[in-house]
């Protein structure tokens, strides 16, 4: 069978990311691909990050613990930063396991007045309350979407110092945010956060001034871009979309809930690798990591 339409056409790999005895995903919540295509996975599980490289042969399982596994980047110069959600922090990884930055106090969660039931915060506040997503641009600048107890996203220099903090609570204006979730950089620089309950994506540059929203989603929860500015979205809501560079519809698939293989059950984390092979982390009753080979 296969998904997408037009030049984007994919076919799944039923057998991509096989697990060695003992292991399971238990949510995939975050996906990234390294620049030799290795494929990171950061799960809800007893091995928290495993990875693959492209044709699904399990490499190794890293030994380090979170407190929950949310958003994961891997940064231009191959660094690796993990939002760990429950612990209100977010943490930079060299390949090797050695952790090189922490933003964030452990376990002390930012006074937003949250109080849990993905709820519109009461007071906009510093980090963090819940992070979600992280990434990195070419200069190092930080960028963290924080997320369930909070409605704004953190720049940070390339050392952690915070530069700015941006975002209000709502559900109507540009820059009003409820859940901001996945955030990504395009190919001009410009910021893509997710407003998971708004149904949107705002962009943004990166001083934070408000450039435009692309809307018509179901729960946006992470976006990455393609080598000819093409967005890649997934959808909480079951489903996938891909949009020029311009915010225009290429494809979308996926649209209903259903547990036949192919079809997507909470999809959370999306990245693409250099063939722009598309890998899709789901979560809820989803559980598993999925590769969608393009044709």
């Amino acid at each position: 069978m296969q998904y997408g339409g037009g030049e984007y056409i994919y076919e799944i790999d039923r057998d991509w990311g096989k697990l060695p005895e003992g292991y399971e995903f238990n949510q995939v919540a975050g996906v990234a691909v390294d620049k030799q295509d290795n494929v990171y996975l950061f799960n809800r599980s007893d091995h928290q990050v495993m990875v693959f490289n492209k044709t699904g042969e399990f490499l190794q399982a890293w030994d380090v613990k979170f407190s929950n596994p949310h958003g994961l980047h891997i940064a231009p110069d191959g660094s690796l930063y993990f939002a760990d959600r429950d612990a209100h922090v977010i943490l930079k990884y060299s390949p090797d396991q050695t952790l090189l930055l922490t933003l964030g106090t452990y376990n002390v969660p930012s006074n937003t007045g949250y109080v849990g039931d993905s709820m519109v915060v009461p007071n906009p506040a510093g980090p963090f309350n819940l992070p979600t997503g992280v990434v990195v641009s070419d200069d190092g600048n930080i960028f963290v979407s924080d997320g369930y107890g909070n409605c704004r996203f953190h720049k940070f220099s390339p050392d952690g110092a915070l530069l700015d903090t941006w975002g209000e609570a709502g559900k109507d204006n540009p820059m009003d945010f409820h859940l901001p979730h996945g955030i990504g950089i395009n190919r001009e620089g410009l910021l893509a956060i997710c407003d998971r309950e708004n149904g949107r994506i705002q962009f943004t540059d990166q001083d934070g001034e408000f450039m435009f929203i692309w809307d018509g989603f179901h729960q946006p929860t992470d976006i990455a871009f393609g080598p000819d500015g093409e967005a890649y979205v997934s959808e909480l809501q079951h489903r996938i979309s891909i949009l020029d560079s311009n915010g225009n519809l290429i494809c979308r698939w996926a649209d209903v809930s259903s547990s036949s293989p192919g079809d997507f059950i909470a999809p959370h984390g999306i990245a693409i690798d250099s063939s722009t092979d598309i890998y899709v982390g789901e979560v809820l009753e989803g559980r598993r990591i999925q590769k969608f080979v393009r044709q």
